[in-house]
């Protein structure tokens, strides 16, 4: 990440999901990956780029319960939008860019496609959670889906979850390793702003987020582990393919990316709209490039223990900003929102302008208009609102 206003790279660079051949220890890759490759992988992403992934779910609008997505993704046929595990769901992938606004106009432009090719009866939604189903539900057909099926049986199924996931690139594998951990201490904040999913299966759970609840039938979810090194990571990525799964399957809610040489944040519930998404990127954007040169600076603080951060988690997944956050050294507690306010004013001077959208997401949470919408209203309105 830099603090200078980036350009966005040339319109010719291929979409995330495929500006890199499959690393090794990938599935498809070569078997391992060793320490030395996974320095090289990580330095040599372009540093300050950013690129989106974001889950998205079809429904019929007759019912507002889910569609199948295989015949508009195949009338599609954009390389940006693919299907994912559960069959109502697909996901836009947008280009690599070094411009928050230009990866957000991208998923604007991808989430308008989607909704011409919705026509008169499906409509597309962008929901954390379903918020009328609470169950198992079809899978894309693929060898993969059947592969997972085979592993986890019907937890597979339960799977309808979606997250806005952020590529953050630094060019650096000590940086990349050093930001990991910095960015994991403050899972719990960028949790509490994003959560989005207070309704499933036709009733409001109490919860701010639901999501990671439903997502915790998989292993390896929630706090991701420190990381000492980065032969400790290759070690721990061999012993995971000795049990039969790959790096795809480490699904943690902050991962270093096999792919892309990126840091992937998947803490993020999905947002109503791309309006909201753009505050929270540009946030999250300069956060991470105030946290780089931190870095340079020798500024960082060591890694928290796991189970303190998750106990933060928690508190976040349960009352969003109005919960309280344990200072992760001191214990000393203090409103989510407080954090997030300070948070704010430390990110603003790498951010390209201000950053009053996102102070306005702390100060009017989306889970309470979605609250004041009421649990009849909110598909219709998720639909309503997809393309602003």
């Amino acid at each position: 990440m830099t603090d200078t206003k980036p350009t966005e790279l040339p319109p010719d660079r291929p979409p995330l999901l495929r500006s890199r051949e499959p690393a090794s220890g990938v599935r498809g890759g070569p078997p391992a990956l060793d320490a030395e490759r996974l320095r090289e992988l990580f330095s040599g992403a372009g540093a300050g780029t950013v690129g989106f992934e974001e889950e998205l779910l079809l429904v019929e609008r007759a019912t507002w319960l889910p569609a199948d997505a295989g015949a508009l993704v195949a009338d599609l046929d954009d390389s940006r939008v693919k299907r994912e595990l559960p069959a109502c769901q697909l996901e836009i992938a947008t280009s690599v860019h070094k411009d928050v606004a230009a990866a957000v106009g991208e998923l604007r432009a991808c989430r308008a496609l989607i909704a011409a090719a919705c026509g008169p009866d499906l409509a597309a939604i962008a929901a954390p959670v379903h918020p009328l189903l609470d169950g198992p539900v079809p899978l894309s057909p693929s060898e993969r889906t059947e592969a997972l099926a085979t592993r986890y049986g019907e937890v597979i199924h339960r799977q309808l979850v979606s997250s806005l996931q952020l590529h953050l690139a630094f060019g650096d594998a000590g940086c990349t390793l050093s930001v990991y951990h910095a960015l994991r201490d403050l899972l719990p904040e960028l949790a509490a702003l994003a959560g989005a999913s207070p309704y499933i299966g036709g009733r409001d759970t109490g919860l701010c987020s639901v999501r990671p609840v439903v997502a915790s039938g998989l292993p390896r979810q929630g706090v991701p582990p420190i990381i000492d090194s980065w032969e400790q990571f290759a070690d721990d990525l061999a012993w995971l393919a000795r049990g039969g799964a790959d790096a795809s399957e480490w699904w943690w809610e902050l991962r270093p990316h096999l792919r892309y040489g990126t840091l992937e944040l998947r803490v993020l519930d999905v947002q109503a709209t791309t309006e909201r998404t753009s505050a929270i990127a540009r946030f999250v954007y300069a956060l991470a490039a105030r946290l780089a040169e931190h870095h340079h600076l020798g500024r960082l603080q060591p890694p928290a223990p796991t189970w303190r951060i998750a106990e933060n988690r928690w508190v976040a997944l349960r009352d969003g900003v109005r919960g309280e956050l344990l200072d992760l050294r001191t214990g000393e507690a203090r409103p989510a929102r407080r954090c997030l306010h300070d948070l704010i004013d430390a990110a603003e001077p790498y951010a390209d302008g201000s950053l009053d959208d996102v102070r306005a997401l702390v100060d009017h949470p989306p889970v309470e208009h979605l609250r004041a919408l009421g649990l009849d209203s909110v598909v219709p309105w998720l639909a309503e609102v997809f393309t602003a």
